[in-house]
């Protein structure tokens, strides 16, 4: 419980939103992104038309190059399994980084090993290790990578490849995210607002497990996560690529699930590592951590229009 007020004081430090967060705690005044937990569990629901094809495998559809890092997560990762296979994406090449898991996860890579592009099971040296282990095994145009416990959606890989196909000039896509339990049970939802390139510098709202990339701006900024960070590196990755001059879209969609349990790295750690990571990206790239009045002042308006689409999503006048 402390780790997350902590991290929710970090949140309101960094939006600068400390008197205005607190005004109301209705859904039309207060931020949805940043928050965990939205309502009580009820099932996904999933449109219809999700579930329908929206690209036809042909000689020149791209191929989708997704990794899957692993350790000790045998509670859940057949679930993220079946989330990407089950895309039936025909140009996939699905790849499990496994660190040396006790537990049953390597039971599950066997069962479903011919399905799946390449997996292995070793120690390695912590997540983003992992990352880079297994993209050296992809042949990939367009690159993800899917954490163990997390889930992509039904259509997911076909609008995202439908999406850079619409717009070849766009370098990095993401998605609206649905939060869910332990038990696959939503307990929330993150309807992002049309991507802002400033809100990006100062705080880190894509949601990582909807986070897609073409490879050339990949190669572009050194074909790698850093791996001297533990929480920050997918933050500190599109540092990198708004650096190299990537061009950001958010697609209108749903794209993943992000998974909410005790054993989360996320939740449990942020408070000390994750928060001490955040610093330092921010002084490398701002010389310091503190927000001025201005840039605090862009943010809020960056979450005005994250509650603006959230209360028209409610509201039904978005349909995602």
């Amino acid at each position: 419980m402390q780790e997350i007020v902590l991290k929710k004081t970090r949140f309101v430090e960094l939006t600068g939103c400390g008197s205005w967060f607190n005004q109301s705690r209705t859904i039309m005044t207060r931020p949805w992104i940043g928050r965990h937990r939205h309502y009580r569990p009820r099932a996904i629901k999933i449109p219809n038309y999700y579930y329908n094809r929206q690209v036809k495998s042909t000689a020149t559809t791209p191929t989708i190059s997704i990794v899957t890092p692993s350790l000790n997560y045998g509670d859940y990762i057949e679930r993220t399994i079946r989330s990407v296979l089950g895309q039936n994406y025909g140009q996939l090449e699905y790849v499990v980084q496994d660190g040396g898991s006790s537990d049953g996860t390597v039971k599950i890579l066997q069962h479903y090993e011919k399905s799946i592009y390449y997996w292995g099971s070793r120690k390695d040296n912590g997540q983003a290790n992992a990352v880079n282990l297994g993209f050296k095994h992809t042949t990939g145009e367009i690159l993800a990578y899917l954490n163990s416990d997390d889930l992509l959606l039904p259509g997911a890989l076909d609008a995202v490849a439908g999406f850079f196909w619409g717009h070849p000039d766009v370098d990095v896509v993401y998605g609206h995210r649905v939060l869910i339990d332990e038990h696959d049970q939503e307990v929330g939802r993150w309807i992002l607002p049309p991507h802002e390139d400033m809100a990006i510098l100062w705080a880190d709202y894509v949601p990582q497990e909807t986070l897609f990339w073409r490879r050339g701006i990949w190669d572009r900024v050194g074909s790698c996560l850093d791996e001297s960070f533990t929480f920050a590196m997918d933050w500190e990755l599109l540092l990198r690529f708004r650096e190299a001059g990537a061009k950001f879209a958010r697609i209108p969609r749903f794209i993943g699930a992000f998974r909410i349990h005790r054993q989360q790295k996320t939740l449990s750690g942020m408070a000390g590592v994750g928060l001490e990571e955040m610093n330092r990206l921010l002084m490398s790239y701002h010389g310091r951590t503190e927000i001025s009045r201005e840039e605090k002042r862009n943010l809020r308006y960056y979450l005005l229009r994250h509650m603006a689409c959230h209360l028209m999503y409610r509201l039904r006048l978005l349909r995602y």
